[in-house]
This record gives structure tokens, C-alpha cells and sequence, in this order.
């Protein structure tokens, strides 16, 4: 391991070029490519690297979560193990469209970073140099890296128009990720930072 010095790409962003932001994004989904062909160990379920608990202090009430055995217990604990599934007023078609999204079947555990803000990766030379940041990096549902890029950081709302550029899209996942946060649990984190400002 070594130190790298250089700067974060979302000190940079206003100061490149077109070209310059498509080469890094280029580079950034050839290594996102990376994370994905990594499997983890059998029997991993819904954890981070270790298989211990998820870090995550956008989540609501605590920042450590699981481990999961699968990613329906993970989407169980994300609204608070109520069932939404057996909602059936038409008021609440938000909640029972999430409740579909949540019982989708769904491919296995993909290895996420988890925090992929302009702000957490390094790059020169139009090139990604490094990602920083890692306590939020595990074995997630595919859509999780989509989300949580786009919800990075109030300080980073910029972001969010850029984040389809280098992951796969997931407007469905991003609609109900919004959803769930309204109805259990606006991010703690978020409001902490807004308090501040």
C-alpha cells in the first residue's frame, strides 16, 4: 500500500473538460467492472468485507447493520420489519410499489464501496488514482452502489446528475430507495450536516 497524493474529483469537476470527466468516468466504470467480478466467500449474506455488520451512518437509528443472511431480511430491517407487502389502501401506492421492488427476486451479492461521492475518488491526469473512504464497503444487492451514489452527501448534490455516467442506471431502485427513506427514517446524517450549515 502507499499514500497517493492527489485531489478529489469533486475539488477538480468545475475545472475539467468534457473530454477530461468522460475518460475518468471511462476509468471509474472499468474499475466499478472490477468490483463487481469479485465474489464473496460462501455463504456471505447482505455484510461488509469481513461478513460482520454494515457501517452506514445514512441509514435511520444506528449506523451498524447485520449481517444479513440474505438481502430480503436486509430489505426486512431497511423498513423496520413491518409489512408492507399486506398494504392495500390506495394512498400508500408508494409504499406498495416498494414492497414489489423489495420482493423482486434478485441475482447474488455484488461487492460495493458504498459511498462513491466525487468526493472519494482521487484522480490525475484524467485517470482514477484511488477511492477513499471504505468503512461503508460490503456485500450488497446489486442496486445499493446506484443509491447511495446518489444520495452521497448534501455537499455533493452535483453528483447526482453524473452518477448514470458510471454505474448502471436504476431509476426504480433510486424511486423507492427515496420512498423508503421518507417513510422510515430521513437520514440522520443529512440532517446533521443541513443543522450545521
Amino acid at each position: 500500500m502507499q499514500r497517493i497524493k492527489a485531489p478529489k474529483l469533486g475539488n477538480l469537476w468545475v475545472h475539467l473538460s468534457d473530454d477530461s470527466k468522460e475518460r475518468i468516468f471511462e476509468h471509474l466504470r472499468t474499475v466499478i467492472e472490477q468490483f463487481r467480478n469479485l465474489r464473496a466467500a460462501k455463504g456471505t449474506g447482505v455484510a461488509n468485507i469481513d461478513g460482520g455488520p454494515i457501517f452506514d451512518p445514512r441509514l435511520p437509528g444506528h449506523s451498524n447493520w447485520g449481517p444479513f443472511s440474505c438481502i430480503e431480511d436486509f430489505h426486512n430491517a431497511l423498513v423496520d420489519h413491518q409489512d408492507i407487502a399486506s398494504i392495500t389502501d390506495e394512498n400508500y401506492g408508494d409504499l406498495r410499489e416498494l414492497a414489489a421492488f423489495y420482493r423482486k427476486p434478485w441475482p447474488h451479492l455484488v461487492f460495493t464501496h458504498g459511498d462513491l461521492s466525487s468526493l472519494n475518488i482521487l484522480c490525475a491526469e484524467d485517470k482514477v488514482v484511488g477511492i477513499i473512504d471504505w468503512e461503508t464497503a460490503g456485500w450488497l444487492p446489486p442496486y445499493w452502489e446506484y443509491v447511495t451514489a446518489w444520495n452521497a452527501s448534501p455537499q455533493n448534490a452535483f453528483w447526482q446528475a453524473e452518477v448514470d455516467r458510471f454505474l448502471q442506471p436504476w431509476p426504480d431502485a433510486q424511486r423507492n430507495d427515496t420512498v423508503r427513506r421518507r417513510n422510515f427514517g430521513l437520514i440522520e446524517y443529512a440532517l446533521a450536516i443541513v443543522t450545521v450549515l
